[in-house]
């Protein structure tokens, strides 16, 4: 590690991650997706469309978990 960011406190050391990684995710858009990532979520909206499933709700598992606390 470059022995000037190994100085910084841990905490700024954190920020520097996060910001650098919210950079990235704002950027998302501009990394292509690869041939077998596409073909991946195809799969994956296929078997989600096949299913009719659509799970429950956050607050209903957010409930679940809080109870068993």
């Amino acid at each position: 590690m470059n022995a000037s960011l190994h100085d910084l406190p841990i905490e700024q050391r954190i920020q520097l991650v996060e910001d650098l990684w919210d950079s990235i995710a704002a950027d998302q858009q501009l990394l292509p997706l690869t041939k077998e990532q596409r073909q991946e979520l195809d799969r994956r909206l296929d078997a989600f469309e096949a299913d009719g499933d659509t799970g429950r709700s956050a607050d209903s598992v957010l409930a679940d978990i809080r109870s068993k606390l």
